[in-house]
């Protein structure tokens, strides 16, 4: 498995500090807040090396997934009105709903999957994520798959 041109979704917990801190960088550049990779990695408190070791390789979520499909599955409650609450999220943030798909719910939990398109007036992908996951009733939000 050598790695190369695969891509993997992992929660910011999982993220080495080093590319969280490459992100904070590349941030600061984007911004202006930092005139060069000296000022920026001095300003995070890595070495330029590490810089342009990681630079091409970390980006945030919703940076890359603009134009693409996204695909969700997570569990959820059998509650009346809960996956209307679900899709007014997704909704909310400006994601086109492609597809839904749910399972007949067994002891009183359904299985969903939900295709999204994230376009140019789509908000923050990890936020809407992120709200999904704090949902009463919703549980074990994975993006399964990102075209």
């Amino acid at each position: 498995m050598d790695g190369s041109g695969s891509y993997f979704v992992v929660k910011k917990k999982a993220v080495p500090e080093v590319l969280l801190k490459v992100l904070e960088a590349k941030r600061l550049l984007e911004t202006g807040r930092a005139a060069s990779v000296h000022d920026a990695t001095e300003q995070v408190g890595i070495s330029r090396s590490s810089f342009y070791k990681y630079k091409d390789d970390i980006f945030q979520f919703h940076d890359n997934a603009q134009g693409t499909t996204i695909t969700l599955t997570f569990q959820m409650d059998d509650e009346t009105g809960l996956l209307a609450e679900v899709l007014k999220v997704i909704a909310g943030f400006r994601a086109n709903i492609l597809t839904i798909h749910q399972s007949i719910p067994i002891n009183g939990v359904a299985s969903l999957s939900i295709s999204v398109q994230v376009l140019p007036a789509t908000g923050d992908v990890a936020q809407m994520l992120e709200g999904l996951e704090r949902m009463r009733g919703v549980h074990g939000v994975k993006v399964v798959a990102k075209e």
